[in-house]
């Protein structure tokens, strides 16, 4: 029984060394020709390093070629860098005859950007296509350009170099400019390579991670007559003000016949209410003996030779009108 213990004791023993102590890992190193010391490994453990993540990508650039260390690997692993990613693009640029160092290859991976992927538009250059972008010429022509611009990585300006949104912002903003300045659309459906030339001539590469090779105009289109479409709008609107304008002097002119009709029927108000006191005056006169018997006849009689003279001048009137047609 203790023997059994002994053994069981042995064994456990042995797997969590073999676990712990990655022997296989460097067995496989220096079959590879990698020097790598146990204790090595063994630091790395204790540092929660995975070895496995630093000796293979170690092998690799040792079989490349690319003199590394583990020191090296293990601190980029530590920033949090992918060592296997770096190591690819350390033997891709030696292959391309790219020159890159470790560590401006580090400082590239630890900004975010696939330096893989940098030193691969290195040596292949690659298309951005733009939207579809829409300018409009001095004649008041809609234009709408899709551009295709072949730009290459540069690797000394991938730190702090601005990426791929700032060159088509900057190439739609040349192909508004050229647009823009053009006397007619023609122009531009005739020559759509001047676009591309007066967008080169700018410099619009500059500050940015890539350095473009060519921009190709792949599509021009006509659009809206803008400038047509502008004066409509800017003759409904005057007609819309002009009709307010006239609405307004409308509604005031009512307004003010409004007043004038209340104004003519106070008067007439005042004009009644004056001659329902008449005949309470009259009589008030003629009792306080202010007025005579014959005074206020003499004046019925007034009153009734003027209401004959209207009538005859009204029938006087009235004849002459009926004999106009006959004459």
């Amino acid at each position: 029984m203790p023997q059994i213990l002994i053994a069981a004791a042995i064994l456990l023993f042995l797997i969590l060394f073999f676990t712990f102590i990655p022997v296989g890992l460097w067995v496989t190193a220096f079959f590879s020709g990698v020097s790598v010391k146990i204790s090595s490994l063994i630091g790395m453990r204790l540092r929660r390093v995975v070895p496995s993540r630093i000796i293979n990508p170690l092998i690799k650039a040792t079989k490349a070629g690319v003199k590394l260390n583990t020191d090296q690997l293990e601190a980029h692993y530590l920033a949090g860098g992918n060592v296997n990613t770096l190591v690819d693009a350390l033997i891709a640029a030696q292959r391309a005859e790219i020159p890159l160092e470790f560590e401006r290859a580090a400082a590239i991976d630890l900004a975010g950007r696939n330096v893989l992927e940098a030193v691969q538009v290195s040596v292949n250059p690659k298309v951005i296509e733009t939207p579809k972008i829409a300018a409009v010429a001095k004649d008041g022509i809609e234009i709408i350009a899709k551009a295709k611009v072949t730009v290459r990585a540069n690797i000394d300006r991938l730190v702090g170099g601005a990426g791929e949104e700032t060159i088509i912002a900057r190439v739609g903003e040349g192909i508004v400019t050229t647009v823009g300045s053009s006397e007619s659309h023609k122009m531009v459906l005739e020559n759509p390579d001047m676009i591309s030339r007066t967008v080169l001539d700018k410099g619009l590469d500059s500050g940015t991670a890539f350095e473009i090779l060519s921009i190709d105009i792949a599509d021009v289109d006509v659009g809206r007559n803008v400038g047509a479409n502008l004066q409509t709008d800017q003759a409904e609107a005057d007609k819309r003000v002009s009709q307010a304008k006239a609405e307004e002097r409308r509604a005031m002119a009512v307004a003010k016949e409004q007043e004038m009709v209340a104004e003519v029927q106070e008067m007439r108000a005042k004009v009644v209410q004056a001659e329902s006191e008449v005949p309470l005056a009259l009589a008030e006169a003629l009792r306080e003996g202010k007025m005579g018997v014959m005074d206020y006849y003499n004046m019925q009689n007034v009153i009734a030779d003027t209401n004959m003279r209207s009538s005859i001048s009204d029938a006087g009137k009235s004849g002459d009108k009926k004999k106009e047609p006959g004459m």
